[in-house]
């Protein structure tokens, strides 16, 4: 019996400790994340500017990369038909096509974008992908859509999300690019590195997603995709990529993610996770809070975040990107 009260009280101890340390990290990131005030968006006169639009797409994932009136759309959040019955919900592709058409949309009423990268597929990432595809006023350079082997290695789901991507392309004539490069390459005045591009088959499809390295002038940003710690996979882009700016925190915050390696050694000064911020889990916050003495902003607490990048490397955060 005076074991049972022993270990309860050092139960109890113990979770009380873990709630105040808990409180304390919160102070400490509020704190934080007034070193990046973040001002209402107004969207004037913004075409020449270096931009990353992160969309708020509840916990999907969608970023609009912008530089010298170029653009090009990094996954497009869920879409309304997933597959998969037990993780059914309402679709943000709209949103996403209403956005492109807001902020990207030439003199002619068209949307041009250089390129569309699906990351992964999964259907928060790619779900909304066939409605920006399938949009008569939206032009689209190329598709970029990661290889995948048709011979029972990944999961059922898969080839059926990828072959719809793939067939919509092909009716529409984009160009289609399977095999992805890991050499640079320019968009405006930015330049893109696509990372992780090799398909491993002892990885989860999150830990095969595209990542993709932003740079214009000093200023470099990390967008991460839903890579995770398991199987080295943070550990190899971190040793790859170095110190970033600002960082995409990798598969929207959850458990499994944002290790204290990748944070000590990427040291982004920014990071944005898109998901609620409710539910990044608290080793997420606690090792970007104390790891890498950074803020995070949430997508769907500011209702979308454009980060805008001046040459000195110096960036302005704006939100509300999206009408109610």
């Amino acid at each position: 019996m005076k074991a049972k009260k022993i270990a309860t009280v050092i139960v109890v101890g113990g979770m009380l400790l873990i709630f105040l340390f808990d409180i304390a990290v919160t102070f400490a990131q509020n704190q934080m994340q007034s070193r990046f005030p973040v001002q209402p968006e107004a969207f004037e006169l913004c075409g020449e500017a270096t931009r990353l639009h992160f969309l708020n797409v509840y916990n999907g994932h969608s970023i609009l990369l912008q530089s010298a009136g170029q653009f090009a759309l990094v996954d497009a959040g869920w879409g309304s038909d997933n597959p998969i019955e037990a993780v059914r919900r309402p679709g943000t592709e709209q949103r996403v096509v209403d956005y492109l058409h807001r902020v990207a949309t030439a003199e002619d009423g068209v949307v041009r974008l250089d390129f569309v990268l699906a990351t992964h597929f999964h259907y928060d990432h790619v779900g909304g992908l066939p409605a920006v595809l399938s949009d008569p006023n939206i032009e689209i350079g190329r598709l970029y859509l990661p290889f995948r082997p048709d011979d029972g290695q990944v999961r059922w789901y898969v080839p059926i999300l990828r072959q719809r991507l793939y067939e919509i392309a092909q009716e529409r004539e984009i160009e289609i690019i399977e095999f992805l490069s890991s050499e640079p390459f320019a968009l405006g005045n930015m330049q893109l590195q696509f990372l992780n591009t090799q398909w491993t088959a002892r990885r989860s499809e999150n830990d095969n997603s595209i990542v993709t390295l932003t740079e214009f002038g000093e200023f470099r940003a990390l967008l991460a995709s839903d890579i995770t710690a398991w199987r080295g996979v943070e550990r190899d882009i971190a040793r790859q990529v170095g110190a970033v700016n600002l960082l995409q925190l990798p598969h929207h915050g959850y458990s499994g993610s944002s290790s204290a390696y990748l944070l000590r050694t990427l040291r982004p000064s920014l990071t944005v996770v898109c998901n609620f911020a409710g539910r990044v889990y608290p080793n997420v916050m606690w090792n970007v809070t104390l790891v890498a003495r950074a803020p995070y902003l949430s997508t769907v607490a500011e209702n979308g975040i454009i980060v805008t990048i001046a040459e000195n490397a110096q960036i302005t955060v704006t939100n509300n990107l999206h009408l109610p």
